[in-house]
């Protein structure tokens, strides 16, 4: 079989996420439009580890202030399904949800990427607009539900990267994604002429490769066409409610994401990015509105595209770290939001922007003005799918076969192995580690077995979150969080989900749903049309926990002690490795949860 079969093979038969079983009736699906996950430069690790040691109005389609209307009413009665879409690193899911916040249906379709030079992450941005509307498109058709009982849509997307479109609406240029890594030589000349610090400490967030400002910036240095083509400049959900609706605006999440909003202030850093020499960027910048407002209503040409009705409302919407907050229930200053996907994210609430530690990402939060910081590394469960799908493809069509994922196959083999002694350690570095060190698996002996190195991957994974955290909670300014709330992959596994709470230390809860980028932006949809007066009402009446953990002491103590080991092999082995040149990269994207 050639490696383009087998890869074809694979990405049949390997999932990203963990199906459980009232998912498996769209398995077969899923599983064919199931993508490679998106390819991070080795280096992405880096930028992140470095910062850790160095400290508008409403445009025209706006509604009332309060950014909310009456829901639509058809035929004698109220419409009160919700369509979320949330465009990720490899996928575009599309999600249907009652106003409980239960899912009605969902479909997905590939969001791929292309990668013209090394370190260079693009995307075609109308191949994803058309992709999710033909998702749109397909729930429709296969759910038989009447587009006339959806209340409202609303987008949602990776943070950071950058869409460009020129006057007429055009793209003006492929799009970029977060992990692109192709500013990394103009953050080292910010670094030494002060650029860095200045814009650093004017965002209240560390600055790294993938994000939209770096980006203006080496767009105005090396592609200064694009600059004089591009109108306007927007985020990955902005751009599909473009499309949508034909408005231009974002909402402060996502600016704040893209590292040119002043976060304490919710306006644009407008000093700090002329400082910068960013100004002839400033006038491109899309208008910031509430990501519960409506921001358009859907066009006569997307509805024939998507099968929505003309007019629908279309609300603004968060980007996807924010929005898989709101349907973890992420609320409480007191409480720790844990996203495993492509990468470790790890945020906390705040009722200031903190600044010991100085987060990879800060934004305000859509829930009593709060601030979410975040932390986030290349380091997470992508790992476990690159494994899936480039060393245990048998596997995963025998688990087809049988009517299940293979990553359901993985959690059974770690718990088999759990309380056996084993000396295996993997360090999930695959996608950058420190000083350029890449994934390694270290320890094993002949007698280990397979459910040993899986378990080993499963400990790898969360010790990088757990090393992660440790840095988050280790300022001044530091949340105390009694409690976590985990999403992603991971937590469609009760014994991954165990794991996460044994090497946190702290009780852990896991929300209902699985979709929970797209639940976080159905969940302002339902603000916008008045289904919901606001998000804090949104995610008590639809989100609830649908599972606990406590930490189990015995295994606990044992993961502290694997914690140290870890903490040692890394950095003995890092020093193995030739480190990279200065600066050390690292990126960042949301999580496809």
């Amino acid at each position: 079989m050639s490696l383009q079969d087998r890869t074809q093979r694979a990405q049949k038969c390997c999932d990203a996420s963990y199906i459980t079983a009232p998912q498996r009736k769209k398995r077969e699906f899923a599983a064919e439009n199931t993508c490679l996950t998106e390819r991070i430069e080795p280096g992405l690790f880096q930028l992140i580890m470095t910062t850790r040691g160095r400290s508008r109005q409403e445009g025209p389609a706006s509604q009332a202030a309060s950014g909310t209307c009456p829901a639509p009413v058809t035929g004698g009665f109220m419409s009160e399904l919700l369509l979320g879409i949330d465009a990720g690193g490899t996928m575009v899911k599309v999600t249907l949800f009652d106003a409980a916040g239960e899912e009605v249906a969902c479909e997905h379709r590939p969001n791929r990427m292309s990668f013209p030079h090394p370190g260079w992450t693009e995307r075609d941005p109308d191949a994803m607009w058309r992709g999710a509307a033909e998702a749109v498109k397909a729930l429709l058709g296969r759910s038989g539900i009447d587009p006339a009982k959806i209340a409202a849509v609303t987008p949602s997307g990776y943070g950071a990267g950058l869409f460009l479109v020129d006057g007429t609406g055009a793209v003006a240029r492929p799009g970029l994604g977060s992990t692109d890594s192709r500013a990394l030589g103009l953050i080292e000349d910010w670094r030494r002429s002060g650029v860095a610090p200045a814009l650093s400490d004017a965002i209240q967030q560390a600055i790294w490769p993938g994000q939209t400002s770096a980006l203006l910036g080496w767009f105005q240095r090396h592609e200064p066409e694009t600059l004089a083509r591009t109108a306007h400049v927007l985020p990955c959900k902005d751009f599909l409610r473009f499309r949508l609706t034909g408005d231009i605006s974002t909402d402060p999440t996502d600016a704040g994401c893209a590292g040119t909003l002043d976060v304490a202030r919710g306006a644009y850093a407008v000093d700090a990015l002329r400082e910068a020499g960013l100004g002839a960027w400033i006038p491109r910048l899309p208008e910031i509105g509430p990501a519960t407002g409506i921001a358009g209503r859907v066009t006569a040409e997307a509805a024939a595209l998507t099968g929505l009705l003309a007019g629908t409302p279309v609300a603004r919407g968060v980007y996807d770290v924010v929005g898989c907050s709101l349907a973890s229930g992420l609320r409480h200053t007191d409480e720790l939001g844990v996203v495993a996907g492509t990468f470790s994210i790890n945020s906390t609430l705040h009722r200031t922007p903190c600044l010991d530690p100085r987060p990879t990402l800060q934004c305000p939060y859509p829930v009593d003005g709060l601030y979410l910081a975040t932390i986030a590394t290349p380091t997470s469960a992508s790992n476990l799918e690159w494994l899936c799908k480039t060393m245990l493809q048998a596997e995963a069509e025998r688990a087809l076969a049988a009517g299940r994922s293979i990553y359901e196959v993985c959690s059974d083999l770690v718990e088999q192995a759990l309380d056996r002694e084993s000396g295996a350690m993997f360090l999930p570095y695959l996608f950058g580690g420190p000083d350029g060190m890449p994934g390694a698996l270290v320890g094993l002996t002949a007698g280990a077995s397979l459910a040993d190195v899986l378990r080993a991957v499963f400990e790898g994974i969360t010790l990088a979150h757990r090393t992660d955290i440790d840095f988050l909670l280790g300022g001044a300014r530091s949340a105390r969080p009694t409690r976590a709330l985990l999403a992603g992959g991971p937590s469609k596994s009760n014994v991954w989900s165990q794991m996460f709470a044994d090497a946190i230390g702290l009780p852990m809860t896991v929300a209902n749903g699985s979709e929970f980028g797209a639940k976080g932006a159905a969940m302002c949809g339902a603000v916008a049309v008045g289904l919901q007066p606001d998000l804090g009402t949104a995610m008590t009446a639809m989100t609830r926990v649908a599972r606990s953990y406590r930490p189990d002491a015995r295994r606990s103590e044992r993961l502290a002690r694997q914690h140290d080991r870890y903490l040692t092999m890394s950095r003995r082995l890092a020093g193995g490795w030739a480190p990279v040149p200065e600066p050390a990269a690292a990126s960042f994207a949301g999580a496809p949860a």
